[in-house]
Formats: structure tokens, sequence, C-alpha cells
């Protein structure tokens, strides 16, 4: 059978790849075509019609600011889909984009199904009304998606459970020792604070330099920038001390050899938990105060955070706009350093997150329902 798959980021990117190869040992006859990154092009064998570095665009103002790129993109899209009448449009997230993928393949008689929610329990929940009009099958990543589409909006969406954990479980049995690690990327032997500012340009210029004068206030401890692929390095140089080490396509192993870090609010939040890495989630955009309050009212969920969210509680710090300073940052830091009382506590609030999500194949069990559906 034939799928088109639609993820506009990294970690779509990355979760993605996985589904490709689930559906590739559940259907031996499955071929590809997609909208995303390196990772899905080695598994698929083909390139993307569109990469998601042309894509990931974030924010009202980034989308207008590239809003003729962006009117292209879905033009392609639509008509790649049109062109290849897949037997399934799999969409990954990114609903801005992939909701109008769905009402135009929908019209065209192909089947939709999604695979990780939009965040729509979180702000927009009026995109429930399209996935239920467009989506064959919702695919859930966070158990507490279930109720938000059951009992809220009277819409079936069965729970994989979270890919992240079984991503993050794989890489732990492949990874290098500290030595290894250290002497790789040329690194002192000295303990790391972990800066994880995000895979967008906008992320970066908007936190980067936050995180590290934060991280800056503890001397004993080396600080160490994750760089996000497709980012060139000399960006980053705007944004931080002359020297400080940069290391690309190595974020896990970074945040895993870390003894703290800072993460710009995402996936990567999820990831560090699940590597029982104590950490500050920061997000800064206009980093004012109405700003903030605007959001409150917006959000309908009380924590922003994937660890947060899970657990239903204040598992990790979350430094959000206005908030989002070198000192009250640092000041979160702090607390959650080595022989620190946040320290433990946050250890302790990863385990009860790590239970609650329960086992996952998640990229697994969505394959086989996928093809399950497709053949009645």
């Amino acid at each position: 059978m034939k799928y088109f798959i639609s993820a506009g980021e990294p970690s779509g990117d990355l979760h993605a790849s996985q589904l490709i190869k689930a559906l590739k040992d559940v259907d031996k006859d499955a071929r590809f075509a997609f909208l995303g990154g390196d990772l899905m092009t080695l598994e698929a064998g083909v390139n993307p019609v569109i990469h998601y570095r042309d894509m990931a665009f974030m924010g009202f103002s980034e989308v207008i600011r590239h809003l003729p790129q962006v009117l292209s993109n879905l033009k392609r899209a639509k008509e790649a889909i049109t062109a290849e009448r897949p037997d399934a449009l799999i969409l990954v997230d990114y609903p801005s984009f992939n909701l109008k993928l769905a009402a135009h393949a929908r019209a065209l008689g192909i089947k939709v199904y999604y695979y990780i929610s939009p965040k729509v329990w979180a702000w927009k929940e009026h995109r429930v009304r399209q996935i239920k009009r467009f989506v064959d099958g919702m695919f859930c990543i966070f158990p507490f998606e279930v109720d938000f589409y059951r009992k809220r909006h009277d819409y079936r969406v069965e729970y994989v459970g979270n890919p992240s954990v079984e991503e993050v479980d794989e890489k732990l049995r492949h990874i290098s020792s500290r030595e290894e690690f250290l002497q790789r990327y040329n690194l002192p032997d000295k303990p790391i604070i972990a800066i994880v500012p995000g895979s967008r340009k906008s992320e970066i210029k908007n936190n980067l330099m936050i995180m590290e004068q934060a991280a800056a206030a503890h001397p004993d401890y080396q600080t160490v920038i994750a760089g996000a692929p497709g980012i060139d390095l000399s960006y980053y140089g705007y944004y931080i001390t002359p020297g400080t080490p940069i290391v690309t396509g190595a974020t896990f192993e970074l945040m895993h050899h870390a003894k703290a870090a800072l993460v710009t609010s995402g996936t990567a939040t999820l990831e560090c938990a699940l590597l029982n890495t104590p950490q500050v989630v920061c997000y800064r955009s206009n980093g004012m105060k109405l700003s903030y309050q605007i959001m409150e009212k917006i959000l309908k969920v009380p924590f922003v955070s994937l660890p947060n969210l899970i657990a239903n509680r204040r598992i990790v710090p979350e430094m959000l706009l206005h908030k989002c300073t070198p000192a009250l940052v640092g000041r979160e830091l702090s607390n959650i350093l080595p022989g620190r009382p946040g320290y433990d506590n946050q250890r302790e609030g990863y385990r009860l997150m790590r239970e609650i999500l329960g086992e996952s194949r998640a990229a697994t069990a969505t394959a086989a329902a996928i093809f399950t559906a497709l053949h009645p």
C-alpha cells in the first residue's frame, strides 16, 4: 500500500521514521511519500517532497513573514497528495498545516490518520471539530488525551504509548560512556550543565543568551550547548560567550551526561525527564508580562511542559516569558543541582511520570492499527 506522511518538525521526523519502519514490518509492499526530514528519508528510501527545514515556522509573526513560502508548501503538498493518491494520509502533529491536508485528502476519498495529536487540549480547542470531520483515526501518545477527546468531545481515540519512552530506552542501550563523550567533543573532565535552546532560530534567539547567563553563575560546572540539526553553528555565536562549546547531533547524549539542563519547552523536556536529568524549562518570546497574562487566559491546561502535564503536578519549574530571566532561571537551576532539594524531588517526579506513561510500542501499535483499518 502507499502511505503519504506529513511531519513538519525534527521531533516529528524522528517519530515518523519509527512509524515508517513499523509500517514496513507489517506491510511488505509499503511505499512512501512524505514531508519530513533525513531520518524519514533513511527509512523510506526516498527523498521528501518538502524537507521540514523549509516548513518549520512557529508563531503568528513568523508565519506571516514567510507566508508566500507557507502557501507554496501547502500547494506543493496538496499537489503531491493528488498525484500520489495514497491509500492513507498519516499526519504527525503540526496542526495548522496538516489539518488543511486532511481536508484535501478527505475530499479525494483518501483515509486520514493522525499519529501524535495536536495540542488542542492546551489551545485552539476548536480544531477538534476539524479533526472529527476529516480524521478517520487518532492515535494519542499521552494518556490524558484519551479522556479529553472521549469525555469532552465524544470522539474515540486510542492511546498507543509514548514513542519517546521506546526511543530513549533504545538509545540508552547504545550510548557512549561519559569519558568517550568528553573526548569526542574535546571537553574537560568537569560536570556539565546542558543548554538545549530549541530547534528553531527564533527559539535560539529568544532563549539562548538568557540560559547561558543563568548557567554561568555556576563556575564549578561547564556549560555545553546542544546544536540543532540544520542550524549553522555561526548563528549561535550571536548569543553566546565566545568559546562556549556546542555539540551538534548529540543532544540526547549531552542531556544524559549532564548533571542538570536548561531546556526550551517542547519534546526535549520529556526526553530529559526520561533520561532522569533534572531540568529547568525555559521559554521566552517577547517576555512581556501582558503576554503571560494573555497566555494564562488562552491555555486550557495548568502547565506547558510535558513532564508536568503527564504527571498533572509541578515536577519541573517553568520559566515562561517575563519570568525567563537570567536571575530567575539561575535561582531555579541552583535548586536542582546535585545535593540540593530539587534534585531528588525532580527525579522522584520523573519516576511517577514514567509509571503513568507505561511501556511503549507506539509506532508498532499505530502501524498495526492503520494497516488493519485499511484491510477490514
